[in-house]
C-alpha cells in the first residue's frame, strides 16, 4: 500500500508520478525499496486518470457503507454478528474493487 500512497502523495503535490518519486517517497519513510514493485506500479498508472479513479473510489465508498450499516440494525441480536460479519466483507470487496480502478 505505501507504494500507492506514495503515488497519490506525488500526484496531491502536482508531481509526476515516476519510479524515482516513488522511490524517493518510499525512501523518505524510512522503507527499504523494492524496485520493481516501483516500476510496475508506474506502468499500471501510464494512461490512468487519477482524479478519476479517485472519485470514482470516493463515489463507491458510501454506497458500500450504506448496506454496511443497514445490516448492523438488524433487530435480531443473534443473526446480527452473521449479518455484520457478510456486510464487512462486502464492504472490503467493494473497497478493493475501488482501489482496483487505479490500475486501470
Amino acid at each position: 500500500m505505501e507504494y500507492v500512497y506514495a503515488a497519490l502523495l506525488l500526484h496531491s503535490a502536482g508531481k509526476k508520478v515516476t519510479e524515482e518519486g516513488i522511490t524517493a517517497v518510499i525512501k523518505a519513510a524510512g522503507v527499504e525499496v523494492d524496485a520493481v514493485r516501483a516500476k510496475a506500479l508506474v506502468s499500471a498508472l501510464d494512461g490512468v486518470n487519477i482524479e478519476e479513479a479517485i472519485a470514482k473510489a470516493a463515489f463507491a465508498a458510501p454506497a458500500a457503507a450504506a448496506p454496511a450499516a443497514a445490516a448492523a440494525a438488524a433487530p435480531a441480536a443473534a443473526e446480527a454478528p452473521k449479518a455484520d460479519e457478510k456486510s464487512k466483507e462486502k464492504a472490503e470487496e467493494s473497497g478493493m474493487e475501488g482501489l482496483g480502478a487505479l490500475f486501470g
